[in-house]
């Protein structure tokens, strides 16, 4: 059975459990004959269809042009022109005639249009081919079967022919002519095709009057003229840059590094400092020199080219991991993006494991300095952005990010594709601080980001506050929740932890629980559990952060949302404050040497802000009521009346 697909019903390819050794003839049931007899009897009722796009994803890229042939004339609709004159046509037709449409030109169709009428039966020649025994390509089976239509684009393909859209867009007027060449030769070319495979298909010939035949007005309609296109006044293609995107955000006076990592140090990786939208880049071989250049720059954020997580289920990159087959190679953000029409390489893939491991242990480094690092993948961001990927030509790809943009040395400069990369991660984190993203993670898998150009900034707040022992934290956290915050605290989850195990929480307890969570579950899981007790909440306070890996988790789950508050206090204050509220635990230099505290002071330089806590409980409330509504993104008068 021929894949012949009713188009009112879900498009689905065809059943290809079937021998491998198939005959080059085959025999479809008598009912499908007539069917397929009736459908192509009247080529009028015949339209063969293809679409150019500005890349593979339906979900992100737009149709250019699209390009249909009925009864041997060619026509072609430019983006912005009126569709009418193609929704006649099929909406006219008996059959439509596509290659891959079923996985590609009728995605794209039904986005640009919606539910369009369609003709009741959609041949897909890509399947339909595969029936008697031709695979591959639109051209490797033209190859194949001997059909010349290519005369004059024998070098175009499906990439060059983005190209030529880009070219057109940016005053090429010689390729816009190629590109409808191009593809009115796919088009008709599809004629010939057709003819073939229903020469193949063992079709009774009782049920022919004629066989029918359309190469032979396929061929006619190649010798005529292109058809004459009138580029009007319209928006081709919505430019964005830089300012217009991010002004106002924090993104637009940021520092930020953006890598395109290799899989070993032998090769150089891509490297950028962006300074707002000044970039500067070059390339660097050595983790250490990394670590060394980011903690010198100390940048609001790094983002990094390279999986930084493992798939849920497996501990290892490597294929003995025990969860290998139960579990896969792929993440929930992998699949999401192929499902898009976004091509990714499976974070696991073997030759990706090096790569894999040498990204997760690079951000495990970073993040312990208090550096939030987060996972970007330039191609994706690159096809979002309408911006060509280096695939397609690093001239390209550099003109985009100028247009967007970008300034630096690189506009006039050699520079290599990975920088041009680096550049390009580094915008992905241009993105995430302004609130314009989406992030993609499954369960236990970290985030990878990708721009969202329909998202305009992040609703909420989160205030995360540090401090030493008895500096105020609580007091100040719970203030901000009796003014509507969610409230949460690290020590509640290490209560947990101390309960499970049969013991009593108190400040000794949670200190040597909290020192053996970090060493051996690592702070990451401990921030994870304190978010769990504030599920889905706009406006969070937490209570205790201790280390800067802490800081670091907080801005890459929260963004430009989160702020950071260190509280501040006299040693001798602190003293009094925590003997009035222990009852005989650890003396004051004891708790406040342990070892859950050690890192208290590098916190002090990551913060948002420092408040010196040594007055009353009101004028502690009014400097915390000041800094939230200062670095809050929005009005927020229920949350903060005036004092």
């Amino acid at each position: 059975m021929f894949p012949i697909f009713d188009t009112q019903q879900e498009l689905r390819p065809p059943d290809r459990s079937v021998e491998r050794n198939r005959p080059t003839r085959v025999r479809s049931e008598a009912s499908l004959d007539a069917h397929l007899t009736v459908s192509l009897a009247n080529a009028e009722r015949v339209v063969f269809l293809d679409i150019e796009t500005t890349g593979l994803s339906w979900f992100y890229d737009e149709i250019t042009i699209i390009g249909w042939a009925r009864d041997g004339i060619y026509k072609v609709l430019l983006k912005g022109d009126d569709p009418q004159p193609l929704l006649e046509d099929l909406g006219a037709a008996d059959v439509l005639v596509t290659f891959n449409g079923t996985l590609f030109d009728l995605r794209f169709l039904k986005k640009e249009f919606g539910e369009l009428q369609l003709p009741a039966t959609h041949l897909d020649l890509r399947y339909l081919a595969k029936r008697v025994g031709l695979s591959g390509g639109q051209k490797n089976i033209e190859k194949v079967l001997g059909i010349v239509a290519r005369d004059g684009v024998e070098n175009i393909d499906g990439a060059a022919a983005v190209l030529l859209w880009h070219a057109f867009l940016r005053g090429n007027q010689e390729a816009l002519p190629s590109l409808i060449d191009y593809n009115r030769r796919d088009v008709l070319a599809m004629s010939e095709i057709l003819d073939a495979v229903l020469e193949r298909l063992e079709i009774h010939p009782h049920l022919w009057l004629a066989p029918p035949r359309f190469g032979a007005a396929a061929r006619i309609a190649l010798a005529q003229p292109l058809p004459v296109i009138v580029v009007r006044n319209r928006e081709l293609r919505r430019f964005r840059t830089f300012q217009s995107q991010f002004q106002g955000t924090e993104a637009e006076s940021a520092t930020i590094i953006g890598i395109d990592l290799t899989g070993s140090e032998k090769r150089a990786s891509g490297w950028c400092i962006l300074r707002g939208n000044v970039a500067e880049t070059e390339t660097i071989n050595t983790d250490q020199d990394m670590i060394d250049r980011v903690t010198a720059e100390r940048p609001t954020l790094v983002s990094i080219d390279s999986p930084l997580s493992l798939p849920f289920g497996r501990v290892s990159v490597d294929d003995a991991d025990p969860g290998r087959e139960e579990f896969g190679i792929m993440r929930r953000c992998e699949r999401e993006l192929k499902r898009r029409g976004i091509n990714v390489y499976p974070s696991l893939l073997p030759s990706m494991q090096g790569l894999t491991n040498r990204g997760i242990t690079l951000a495990e480094r970073l993040r312990r300095e208090g550096i939030p690092v987060i996972e970007s993948y330039p191609g994706a961001a690159q096809d979002i952005m309408g911006i060509p990927r280096k695939g397609a030509g690093e001239e390209y790809l550099k003109r985009g990010l100028v247009e967007f943009g970008i300034e630096g040395a690189f506009e006039n400069t050699d520079v290599s594709h990975d920088e041009l990369d680096a550049i390009t991660s580094a915008l992905v984190g241009s993105f995430f601080l302004a609130g314009q993203f989406e992030a993609m993670r499954g369960p236990l898998e970290g985030a990878l980001i990708i721009p969202d150009l329909l998202r305009n900034g992040s609703d909420g707040m989160v205030i995360g506050i540090s401090g030493k022992i008895c500096a105020g934290k609580t007091t100040a956290a719970r203030l901000l929740e009796r003014r509507g915050f969610a409230y949460t605290r690290f020590s509640l989850v290490i209560d947990d932890e101390i309960r499970s195990r049969g013991e009593v929480p108190n400040r000794a307890t949670r200190q040597r629980v909290g020192t053996e969570i970090h060493t051996n579950k690592g702070q990451r899981w401990l921030c994870e559990r304190v978010l769990d007790r504030v599920p889905e909440q706009p406006f969070i306070v937490i209570d205790g952060l201790r280390f800067p890996e802490d800081h670091a988790f907080f801005v890459e789950r929260f963004g430009s949302q989160f702020v950071h508050l260190y509280l501040d206090a006299p040693d001798a204050i602190r003293e009094k404050r925590y003997a009035e509220s222990s009852q005989g635990e650890l003396s004051f230099n004891d708790a406040d040497r342990q070892p859950v505290e050690a890192e208290i002071d590098r916190l002090s330089g990551l913060a948002t802000a420092t408040i010196g806590n040594s007055g009353t409980i009101d004028e502690l409330e009014n400097a915390v009521v000041r800094f939230a509504s200062e670095h809050c993104h929005q009005e927020l008068p229920c949350l903060f009346p005036s004092s």
